[in-house]
């Protein structure tokens, strides 16, 4: 099968799931079998806010996560000559200094890993369907926390480039 500049000659491997990732595991998993020159991954972790957050609770739609981060990785895969693609999110109660999520592209060249990566990253925290609330240390559950105009900004760059 030949690939077209829209149609990339791997699928994109997705993961919405509320167990821990296991890096390393996803790490070998993404080997190439020696095509790869690159290898670039991302991993968000929970922070403990200065030590007031006991756990970030997150929501999806489930089946619509999966297709929202499923097409950004299909158009990542489309805009670079990729390898492989790996994008895992969470769900559910995750604690301080456990993985949120994880990115992972490669390709023969380092800047093509490196630019589908950061694009996959910047495009699931402004469109894949996830919701965050913060569970406090003192028992409060806070509100829904709203987006950042920084990830928005960061999404935005991607159409003039």
């Amino acid at each position: 099968m030949t690939a077209t500049p829209l149609e990339p000659a791997f699928s994109p491997r997705v993961r919405v799931t509320a167990e821990r990732i296991d890096i390393a595991a996803e790490i070998d998993s993404m080997g190439g079998g020696g095509a790869a020159g690159a290898l670039v991954t991302f991993c968000g972790y929970c922070r403990d806010e200065g030590g007031r957050l006991k756990a970030l609770e997150l929501e999806h739609y489930p089946g619509m996560a999966e297709r929202q981060i499923a097409t950004i990785a299909a158009r990542a895969a489309a805009r670079w000559p990729l390898l492989g693609a790996l994008a895992i999110h969470r769900y559910g109660l995750v604690a301080p200094g456990e993985e949120i999520v994880f990115v992972a592209c490669s390709s023969v060249h380092r800047g093509a890993a490196f630019e589908a990566a950061s694009f996959l990253m910047d495009f699931m925290k402004t469109r894949a369907p996830f919701w965050k609330r913060e569970h406090l240390v003192d028992g409060t559950v806070g509100g829904w926390v709203e987006a950042k105009d920084t990830d928005e900004a960061a999404s935005d760059r991607w159409h003039r480039l």
